[in-house]
């Protein structure tokens, strides 16, 4: 697995327990940071992603919403919200990876760690923020 894609699953991580204990995201970042709970320490590419996700929390959801306008964000899967997040926020926010990679790595996610129909619905949500990524960009 390669690098960045271990960071992605160790932020989505990350995202899923806080979103799971009610917890703050960067209450949680820090404590995986102190104590990873594995052998290895947090990559600097897992902080990066949840640090961008929380400082764009509003924005990413609003636009995570109108993508998604038949689910709303408490209907979907925590999973489902965590990659979305971390595929917009890298769609939206994150120059250093290609729109492509960003939908392949939250589709191949939601395959192997949420439902059956979640990669179609990931791929289509984040699919649509990346049509209007342009237009979003220049709003910033």
């Amino acid at each position: 697995m390669a690098a960045r894609t271990k960071a992605r699953k160790r932020a989505l991580d990350i995202l899923f327990e806080a979103d799971q204990k009610g917890s703050n995201v960067l209450a949680v970042l820090e404590d995986r940071l102190r104590d990873s709970g594995r052998e290895t320490p947090l990559p600097p590419y897992s902080e990066e992603i949840v640090r961008g996700v929380v400082h764009w929390w509003v924005e990413l959801n609003s636009i995570i919403q109108q993508a998604s306008p038949e689910w709303t964000l408490p209907r979907m899967p925590a999973v489902d919200r965590a990659l979305l997040r971390i595929g917009a926020w890298e769609i939206l926010c994150n120059d250093e990876v290609g729109i492509g990679t960003a939908i392949d790595e939250a589709v191949k996610l939601a395959a192997d760690l949420s439902t059956d129909d979640s990669p179609s619905f990931i791929n289509g949500v984040l699919g649509t923020v990346a049509r209007e990524a342009p237009a979003l960009k220049s709003a910033d």
